[in-house]
């Protein structure tokens, strides 16, 4: 009987480089529709999606956390989708910042997968870092 081997594909640096593009993309296009239908909620929303679109491409001690900043994306989105859910206005432009948030989400995963191992690594780690910082 043959030994399985378990293969582990690496993400390439072009799959890498387009990912993240599209994820910066994603992010800048929903601050954008944010910042557009002013207010200071949305404007609020809009910085924040701006700031973690620059966060997504810092080197240095930003790019040793990225998994952090990854969720932290995916949580923010992930409550501006509910929130819209529960009392947000339903009209054409909406609709299409819900779609590029999704894909934002989508993206973020994929991304967590290719580099972290998925989400249930990155809660290893993060498990592992509070277990560290209460020594």
């Amino acid at each position: 009987m043959a030994a399985s081997t378990i293969h582990q594909h690496r993400p390439t640096r072009a799959f890498m480089f387009v990912t993240r593009a599209a994820i910066v993309v994603l992010t800048i296009g929903t601050a954008a529709i944010h910042a557009s239908l002013g207010g200071t909620l949305f404007m609020l929303d809009a910085a924040v999606y701006a700031a973690f679109a620059v966060a997504m491409v810092l080197p240095g001690p930003v790019g040793r956390i990225r998994w952090l900043v990854r969720y932290a994306l995916i949580g923010f989105t992930i409550t501006t989708i509910l929130g819209w859910v529960a009392v947000g206005a339903r009209f054409d432009l909406a609709y299409i910042d819900k779609a590029l948030e999704i894909g934002l989400v989508g993206l973020l995963l994929i991304e967590s997968w290719a580099v972290d191992g998925g989400p249930l690594a990155v809660a290893r780690r993060a498990q592992r870092m509070a277990a560290s910082a209460l020594r």
